[in-house]
């Protein structure tokens, strides 16, 4: 979800079949070519992360690389990739998040000038997960930056 210029593209391992979504269509080119380049079977479709157009439960695994604090509205985007995630399938979210209670002064005050730029820097990542009580977290590593990003992997609960 949200897979840009297909950053990640190199690093996706061959055999499954994918599916990308962003809402820029230049940015999918880039990621088209990348495809192209690294021989990877992946469909690329036009979309908004907020309203996927999928049936629900159409995916083994999603991921949300870098999309949470940059997308208007990241609990809906959560939301969405919820749905479209089959039960005991897994999601991956790697994105700079604060911890809760976490004071981070300096990332709150330059979050609002940032966020009309490009990203949030103060998005608390556990407020996006209690708005929904079907995902487990099966593990939530922090990475780069002293652990300003977080690497989390969960599951969705079987219905």
């Amino acid at each position: 979800v949200g897979i840009g210029s297909g950053l990640d593209i190199p690093l996706l391992p061959r055999g499954p079949r994918y599916t990308g979504i962003d809402l820029t269509p230049a940015m999918l080119e880039r990621a088209r070519r990348k495809a192209t380049a690294e021989k990877l079977d992946i469909q690329l479709d036009i979309g908004d992360a907020r309203a996927l157009p999928y049936p629900a439960a159409a995916f083994d695994a999603v991921v949300l690389h870098l999309i949470l604090a940059v997308a208007p509205c990241p609990e809906r985007v959560l939301a969405e990739s919820v749905r479209v995630l089959r039960p005991g399938g897994q999601m991956l979210v790697f994105d700079k998040f604060l911890r809760p209670g976490q004071s981070a002064p300096l990332r709150r005050l330059i979050s609002p000038f940032v966020g009309l730029l490009a990203t949030h820097t103060d998005v608390v990542f556990e407020q996006l997960l209690a708005q929904t009580r079907s995902l487990e977290v099966v593990s939530d590593t922090p990475t780069l930056a002293r652990g300003w990003f977080r690497r989390i992997v969960l599951r969705k609960r079987a219905s």
